[in-house]
Formats: C-alpha cells, structure tokens, sequence
C-alpha cells in the first residue's frame, strides 16, 4: 500500500505534515464559524418567522428589513464578500491573511443562509400545534422554545447538516485566497505547481469531512425521529 502511494501520489507523500496543519485549519475554521453562524441564524430565522404576517410576534417592518437583507446577503458571491470585507477584516482581526481573518467573511456569509435554512425549517412545524399552544395562553417564548425549536428539532439538524457541508466548501475556497487550510494547499501547492496528486488527496480529505458531517447528522436524526 505504501508503494502504491509513494507510485501515484509521490508529492502529497513529501508533505504529510502540511496536509495535518491544513486538515486542522479547515476543522478550525468549519468549527467556529458553524458554532457562531449557528447561534446567529438561528436567531434571525426564529425572528424571521416569528414577525411575518400572522406570526407570533408580527412586526411587517422588522421582517421586511431582515428578509431583505437576508436575500441581498446570500446573493453576494463568496469570493465577492471576501474582497468586500477585507478592510472589515482587517480592522476586527489585524490581518485579512490567515485562518482566524477568514472567520469574518465566513460567519458574514454563512449568518443569512443558515437563517434562511432555519425560517424554512421552523415554517414546517404544524400550525395546529402553535395554534393550541397559544389557545392554552403559553407566552411568545414559550412557544419558541416549547414548540418551534423542540418540534422542528429534526429540520433544524438537517439544514445545520447542510450548512456545515457548504461552510466546508467555503473554506476551501476562503483558502484560494490566503485563509490556509485544505483549499489553499490544493491551490498553493497542487494548482500552480502542477501537482495534482496533492490537489487530488486536499480533495479527498474535504470528501471525509463532508462524509463524517453528513454522517453525524444522520444519526442524530435517527436518534430524534425514534
């Protein structure tokens, strides 16, 4: 098996160690912006829908904003909000190079999409369940967590799922332009120096991540739903 790689992947071979240091920027990167954009979107999609019309807590003017600004948010390209955010970058973190400045970009970026993942989820609670809730008097925020977050639990771990596997994709291209992690060894080092063994195996790692996210959450929702 060793000759097998030393043969087809001779260069990923010579660098085992970058491919661990890049391994656990992406993990670094995926993690915290997954912990932060988690906490964030999950706020604004209960917002979301809790102020549209007919919600619990409808305010039309709160909800036209935040829904606006959710869909200009996610229309950006990545690669676009990473140029817009640089200056922004700079002055939170003290670079706009590195695994830490690609954080910003990365929470901005993954906020309005994973809130918008949330609204739908939490849309598909049934209505005659918030229905009697309110008809027995529980509060707005009893209903948020007794009845929108616990009954679409479910829906909220597969969109987290979801989200996760785009932020792993996001990483890797923050990577294309100095974030560090598997995407800039697969442009640094198996890009531009033709090395395509090297881009092949920053490929197959971000495939195992994905799979053990997807995997993880899987489970999860087996665990729930029985």
């Amino acid at each position: 098996m060793y000759a097998f790689f030393e043969t087809y992947f001779p260069n990923a071979m010579a660098i085992p160690q970058e491919f661990v240091k890049a391994t656990i920027e992406t993990i670094y990167m995926t993690f915290w912006t997954a912990i932060i954009s988690g906490f964030l979107g999950i706020f604004f999609g209960v917002l979301l829908v809790v102020t549209r019309p007919g919600g619990i807590l409808e305010q039309k003017a709160i909800f036209v904003v935040l829904d606006q600004i959710v869909n200009i948010v996610r229309s950006i390209p990545f690669i676009i909000l990473l140029s817009l955010l640089v200056g922004f970058t700079r002055l939170i973190v003290g670079t706009s190079i590195g695994a830490t400045a690609a954080l910003v970009p990365l929470i901005a970026g993954v906020i309005p999409f994973f809130a918008r993942q949330i609204e739908i989820a939490l849309l598909e609670v049934d209505p005659g369940v918030v229905e009697a809730a309110e008809a027995m008097g529980t509060s707005p925020f009893g209903i948020i967590f007794r009845v929108y977050l616990k009954e679409g639990l479910a829906g909220i771990i597969r969109v987290s799922a979801l989200t996760i596997i785009n932020v792993i994709g996001l990483t890797a291209m923050a990577g294309a332009v100095g974030a560090g992690g598997l995407g800039s060894l697969a442009v640094t080092r198996g890009y531009n120096r033709f090395q395509t063994d090297v881009t092949i195996v920053a490929m197959l790692i971000i495939l195992v991540l994905v799979f053990i996210s997807q995997a993880v959450s899987n489970l999860l929702i087996r665990k729930i739903t029985h």
